[in-house]
């Protein structure tokens, strides 16, 4: 999906044919199962078509100190490629009608555009700086697309019983350039695949932020959200919260919406 769909695509189908025991699958390794339980996690979101949502994000600075802004997100599920979706800032005046037009790519580095209305400009992001802060957040712009199976290699870990529920953990390593991450874990729901939490690493190996996601609900008799998501960056000590609302699926948003002509028509 996104950060905010965990969407990940095109997996073989090597991987479903692996052998079948009385005690279960038999995996060639522990990267086999590790993209095999990535992919369960993608396919049971996959199909949505579009989506929209709005959504809280509340900024806290290391004094406790916090500020709210409110925004919305759009989404149009992607066929041949990543998902494209654009993010508008509703609230405060400050930064009303700020956006972010994403399309995220299967393979490589995402492509986006952020359109500052003071500037009255569409910047383009570039891929050196996909690792810094959205808008002061501490969501990196490379958070905020969607996490393609193919630009990660996978390693199934553990499993583990993390807050009563049992997950699996895997981790997910970056293989395209320019990634601020030197890896990431994620913990699976392994019910339902809904992700509780992501360890994301620094280039240097460190442990940088912990993202952690509640709240979770069906929509649809099939697709799952978090209500709340956690960032907590360990090494400013700052936090992200975001809180969600009105999601609604089968929008009929048009692909014209998502270019960068159209980002700044928005509001």
């Amino acid at each position: 999906m996104t950060m905010f769909n965990m969407k990940i695509h095109n997996i073989s189908l090597l991987v479903f044919c692996l052998a079948i025991s009385p005690m279960g699958t038999i995996y060639a390794n522990d990267s086999a199962r590790g993209l095999q339980i990535a992919t369960a996690a993608d396919d049971i979101n996959t199909g949505f078509v579009d989506s929209t949502v709005e959504f809280d994000m509340t900024l806290t600075n290391t004094a406790g100190d916090s500020v709210t802004r409110k925004l919305s997100l759009l989404t149009l599920e992607g066929i041949d490629n990543g998902d494209k979706s654009i993010v508008i800032f509703n609230s405060p005046r400050d930064v009303k009608g700020t956006g972010l037009l994403t399309w995220s790519q299967s393979e490589g580095s995402d492509e986006q555009w952020l359109y500052l209305p003071s500037l009255s400009r569409v910047k383009r992001i570039s891929s050196d700086n996909k690792a810094g802060s959205f808008m002061g957040s501490e969501f990196s712009f490379e958070d905020l697309g969607s996490q393609e199976i193919d630009k990660y290699d996978y390693l199934y870990l553990r499993d583990e019983v993390l807050d009563g529920v049992p997950t699996y953990v895997i981790q997910r390593v970056p293989n395209y350039e320019k990634s601020g991450y030197s890896k990431q874990v994620l913990w699976l729901d392994q019910s339902n695949y809904n992700n509780y939490k992501i360890e994301y690493f620094d280039r240097g190996g460190k442990l940088l932020k912990t993202l952690r996601q509640s709240g979770f609900s069906q929509y649809d008799n099939k697709y799952w959200r978090a209500e709340t998501m956690v960032m907590q960056n360990h090494q400013t000590r700052k936090s992200t919260t975001l809180t969600w609302d009105n999601y609604k699926f089968g929008n009929n948003l048009s692909a014209s919406l998502f270019t960068k002509n159209r980002l700044k028509r928005l509001r």
